[in-house]
């Protein structure tokens, strides 16, 4: 189905929860957010693993579609993060001896190593693309990580040089974008919430690596930035320090995390021109939200964005959260994007 043209499509950021069956949620949790191999959350044997896969990403889609959602995933449901699928099947790194990572506070995370020159050297998610064709009856939507993003979720002992780091993503992100468009799916979305963790670097090079892995990729084109999921950052910051910027990008949307962060919507001034993909899911709050609670946080983005360029959706993705609350949640987002509808309708 082509992309909606009614206003306020709906849509989700990307992950929708992976079945208890499937995955051992508690090992989940353990990786945070795995940067290179986590093989040992899923709970299904190798030789099954893809037809296991391939069965809940059928039950992500339906659910998705049974709750109203307009523009739908495969719910990435065959990843072990939102990066590391694509991340360590690219030419040039080692997954399999990671290094170490050091963040601000201290943390140490396990990360595939740069040993060589990054290249695509076959298609990575184009399967996962055409099987959401194939079993989707609404608009389609798939997401990949950005290339600034998987610039800094890296070991680098090759290019020694953060912008080359970068521009190489770009290049492989850019091939893999037109792959996935040439299956037929309607929407693709570049994942950086690290411009936000680095807004420095994103300014000298960031918006360029992002345009790079854009060029010629036919839109509908999304670039989401977020905070980080809410089951891993539980205190969110108000604002964002790089976001205007992303004004300057080739991406025709900017998804944004909203309603968590209780942000200050005026920012959205900045991005005028753009179509914003809005925050108004709180993923932190496992309370599942009333119609017309979407409803307002909907119509409070619409004082700063006309109704043909909003697109209601999730915070973040919603990999982490219960099964029923995700299904939940969703139902309110396409029921309170209907209110909203008709109040625009008269």
């Amino acid at each position: 189905m082509p992309y909606p043209q009614m206003l306020l499509p709906t849509t989700v950021v990307g992950s929708y929860p992976q079945p208890d069956w499937l995955v051992d949620r508690a090992t989940l949790h353990h990786h945070g957010v795995p940067r290179a191999h986590a093989h040992d959350m899923w709970r299904v044997v190798p030789d099954l693993l893809e037809q296991a896969q391939d069965d809940a990403t059928v039950l992500a889609i339906r659910a998705m579609e049974k709750a109203g959602i307009d523009i739908v995933t495969d719910g990435e449901i065959r990843r072990e993060s939102y990066s590391n699928r694509f991340a360590v099947a690219l030419d040039g790194i080692d997954a399999d001896n990671p290094g170490d990572l050091v963040n601000s506070t201290g943390r140490v995370t396990k990360v595939p190593r740069v040993v060589g020159p990054i290249r695509r050297v076959r298609d990575v998610e184009t399967r996962d693309a055409a099987f959401l064709l194939a079993n989707a009856s609404h608009a389609t939507k798939i997401t990949l990580p950005g290339p600034f993003t998987l610039s800094r979720q890296v070991k680098d002992e090759f290019y020694k040089d953060e912008e080359a780091l970068a521009m190489a993503y770009a290049d492989a992100v850019n091939a893999e974008l037109k792959a996935l468009k040439a299956t037929g799916v309607d929407v693709v979305q570049l994942d950086e919430p690290w411009v936000r963790t680095a807004p420095e670097a994103a300014k000298r090079y960031g918006i360029r690596a992002i345009n790079r892995a854009l060029a010629g990729v036919e839109g509908p084109t999304v670039v989401h930035v977020c905070f980080g999921y809410a089951a891993v950052v539980s205190e969110k910051p108000s604002g964002y320090s790089f976001l205007a910027e992303l004004g300057g990008t080739a991406a025709d949307q900017i998804s944004i995390e909203a309603a968590q962060p209780r942000l200050d919507l005026g920012v959205l001034r900045d991005l005028s021109g753009k179509t914003i993909m809005l925050g108004v899911l709180d993923l932190g709050d496992a309370t599942v939200e009333t119609a017309e609670t979407i409803a307002g946080r909907i119509r409070a983005g619409l004082r700063y964005v006309p109704a043909d360029r909003l697109v209601p959706a999730p915070d973040c993705g919603m990999k982490y959260l219960p099964a029923d609350v995700a299904f939940g949640k969703l139902r309110a987002l396409a029921d309170g994007a209907a209110i909203v509808r008709r109040e625009l309708a008269g």
